[in-house]
């Protein structure tokens, strides 16, 4: 079933109760009894992970697995594995202007990219009742994996053409990437780019958001959406910056204060999505503290009516379900007093 998702964002901003959309998907190891390693291997796997996250929550959308090393391992990079957390890339293979100059744009498929994209195609088939939101790096996020952290934010500086280069590369790559998933019949695409948070707004304003904005305006239409996200700590310097790519929502992370930092200064029809500590609170609190925690957001932003409820980030995969299940209930709690 396709979403009209234009109308599913205009019924999530207008609606008095509104249903929380946290990046859920990788606590669903436990709900299938399977490790991390298996989960991102197997596409069928993953939308029935998908599909019992849906069964047992009343979340707004269902989310795919925000998985951040898949592209940079379809450009080459050496990925950890483990049973327990989410995979990380090792080292860079990018370093120097002549590494990117040579580095090749993969096909999608490369990798475990085809798993991912069959895995959105495969839980469109079982999850009818909300929009399927498949997960995506963005493009300064990927050419930092492949240039390494640290090495990127000097190079921003000192190798600006270097950088440029593998954005490109980057950039190429993700919109293609998203095109296979558009096919693949998923709903739209969450898109992670935190490590432009770290970045100066000049910065992120050079580096990031041309190549964001061109991204979304390949593949973001009346029937398909692009939800960004970015958790790092310097998104308030850079709103206008981040507004500008032209998203259909923003999810913002822990690291800010949604009411002050973000509702207070962007427009009531941009809809906005966080903030609940997701490794802090979600994954190592108790369910007393994801109440308290998950109501206190509530008082202070659900007045707002661009606020969806959300985790800051993606929530991890050892993730007790009691957690879970409190931050839905309390949800609840919250609008049935309203």
């Amino acid at each position: 079933m396709k979403y009209d998702v234009r109308k599913w964002l205009e019924e999530l901003r207008e609606s008095k109760s509104k249903r929380a959309l946290p990046i859920l998907s990788f606590p669903s190891v436990s709900l299938l009894g399977v490790s991390v390693r298996e989960l991102i291997s197997d596409g069928t796997l993953q939308a029935k992970g998908m599909k019992a996250v849906a069964d047992r929550t009343d979340a707004a959308a269902a989310v795919s697995f925000m998985d951040l090393s898949v592209e940079a391992e379809a450009f080459g990079s050496s990925i950890v594995m483990s049973d327990n957390e989410v995979p990380t890339v090792k080292g860079n293979i990018i370093g120097n202007k002549e590494d990117a100059d040579a580095l090749a744009v993969p096909k999608v498929g490369a990798g475990r990219t085809g798993i991912y994209v069959d895995s959105v195609r495969k839980a469109k088939a079982l999850i009818t009742d909300r929009p399927v939101i498949a997960g995506m790096i963005g493009p300064f996020s990927l050419a930092a994996r492949l240039i390494d952290v640290s090495e990127i934010m000097m190079d921003c500086y000192d190798e600006p053409d270097t950088v440029h280069t593998v954005l490109r590369k980057a950039t190429d790559f993700l919109i293609e990437y998203a095109r296979a998933y558009k096919e693949a019949g998923a709903d739209g695409i969450m898109m992670a780019e935190p490590v432009s948070g770290l970045l100066s707004p000049a910065l992120e304003a050079e580096f990031s958001a041309p190549y964001v904005k061109e991204i979304i305006d390949a593949v973001q239409d009346s029937s398909f959406l692009l939800i960004y996200h970015n958790c790092g700590a310097g998104v308030p310097r850079m709103l206008d910056s981040i507004l500008s790519v032209g998203a259909s929502a923003y999810h913002f992370g822990n690291a800010v204060d949604m009411r002050s930092d973000i509702l207070d200064k962007i427009p009531e029809d941009v809809l906005v999505m966080g903030n609940i500590d997701p490794a802090g609170v979600l994954r190592l609190g108790t369910p007393k503290l994801v109440r308290e925690k998950t109501l206190e957001l509530l008082e202070k932003c659900a007045g707002y009516p661009n606020f969806v409820l959300s985790s800051g980030c993606d929530i991890p995969p050892m993730t007790p379900w009691e957690n879970i299940d409190a931050f839905f209930k309390a949800r609840d709690e919250y609008y049935e007093k309203k």
